[in-house]
């Protein structure tokens, strides 16, 4: 029988089809979808857009005559849905068992297998994408609040891995030659809390293991940033670290930030910028809006137009806020579409305006990069994570390079002598 996967989301759950690839190629042969009897969707459910365009894509494979599996985090954030256009389904903290609900699903039983689980993921075996890239989990779930969030609904509270799991994985990941990793979870700043251990102590191990690679961590909620700054700054030093923080803010208001119980203010998320730029050279911020929440007035907005023109983060992720059913905000007044849109264009704007001028400023210059991908030629990384387009080289080569021109997303550069 050959099995397909489709994966939508974020990194955890490209980690976790690491997990169904290795799972489904025991027993099933992996195939394309166009090939496949059994075609397994790796879904996310973090928008309103997003979960329809997935429900909808399962609705075309079953018209297809695929066997449709739904895995990823709808089936506990919209089970009914699911249940009307997929043959089984599985929760993401569940997927070392795929094989069984693919077996349920081809024999006609409707199986939603949604138990919850304390599987350590680093324990699972992995059967990675061809490339540079190893993601590795850290931890599931997270310790948030928020008001806006349904992906608790799926993720549940968080579950930190075993440290020495997590080395071990790593360590298995250099020797197959991957030369860049990249740390997820749904927040690495609260990895440890549940174990009695942090995200520095981890990154101090990780940073210890022999090999050439490099280590991007993932997103980290900035109250938790804030509350081990020294200890985080000091871990980041490593040369194995990219200096890469992406700290979502979420808005510029403090009385929005409380609406949507994000555990943090302004004044942490702008210490931790300040902090990191003036321990690092060249350090890349990311960091996350939602635009349009039901409590945003034209004055909060303009205040979270004001503090990304203020902290200049080099990447800003801009997203219209979705109500989600069975969240606390979904009881909340939702505001016109057309707000949302003229404000997401608004900080896009702005953003691209800073990412482009910034990029501008390092023509000439040369850094260190290691290739990781093709992407439009060959994508590499500096060590504070800018993406530079070089036309030679191979993946998984560290090297010298000089910029020579930009775009407002990526630097482009050759080959130093």
């Amino acid at each position: 029988m050959r099995v397909a996967i489709e994966t939508y989301g974020c990194t955890m759950n490209q980690a976790d089809s690491d997990i169904i690839r290795a799972e489904v190629s025991r027993e099933f042969e992996l195939s394309s979808v166009e090939d496949a009897d059994v075609v397994v969707i790796n879904s996310c459910g973090v928008i309103d857009y997003t979960e329809r365009k997935i429900l909808n894509r399962a609705r075309q494979l079953r018209q297809m005559g695929k066997t449709v599996v739904m895995a990823g985090c709808l089936p506990r954030i919209a089970k009914k849905k699911v249940m009307e256009v997929a043959n089984a389904a599985i929760s993401p903290d569940n997927v070392h068992r795929i094989d069984e609900v693919i077996k349920a699903a081809v024999s006609g039983n409707k199986l939603f297998l949604l138990d919850k689980s304390e599987i350590d993921k680093t324990r699972c075996e992995k059967q990675r994408m061809a490339g540079g890239i190893a993601i590795v989990s850290i931890a599931e779930g997270c310790t948030g609040r928020c008001t806006f969030c349904a992906t608790r609904f799926a993720r549940g509270r968080l579950r930190s891995f075993s440290p020495d799991g997590i080395v071990e994985e790593i360590k298995k990941a250099v020797r197959a030659g991957y030369v860049e990793i990249q740390l997820t979870s749904q927040d690495t700043g609260a990895y440890g809390h549940d174990i009695g251990t942090n995200l520095p102590d981890l990154l101090e191990k990780i940073s210890a293991i022999e090999g050439m690679f490099r280590v991007r961590v993932g997103m980290m909620n900035p109250r938790h940033a804030y509350s081990m700054l020294d200890d985080l700054l000091n871990a980041f030093e490593s040369e194995k670290i990219y200096k890469f923080l992406h700290l979502p803010v979420q808005s510029g208001d403090e009385k929005v930030l409380r609406d949507m119980g994000r555990d943090h203010g302004v004044e942490e998320y702008e210490e931790v910028v300040s902090a990191f730029r003036k321990r690092f050279d060249d350090v890349m911020i990311s960091t996350d809006i939602i635009v349009g929440f039901p409590t945003e007035s034209e004055e909060a907005f303009y205040k979270s137009l004001d503090l990304v023109r203020r902290t200049r983060p080099d990447l800003v992720n801009v997203t219209r806020y979705s109500p989600r059913k069975g969240t606390p905000a979904f009881r909340l007044r939702d505001m016109p579409d057309w707000i949302k849109k003229d404000r997401s264009r608004a900080v896009t704007r702005l953003a691209n305006r800073i990412k482009e001028k910034k990029n501008s400023t390092f023509v000439g210059k040369t850094f260190d990069v290691v290739i990781t991908k093709r992407s439009n030629g060959l994508l590499s990384r500096t060590n504070a994570y800018r993406p530079v387009i070089l036309k030679q080289g191979e993946i998984g080569e560290f090297c010298r390079v000089r910029v020579t021109d930009y775009t407002p997303t990526h630097l482009i550069g050759e080959r130093a002598l």
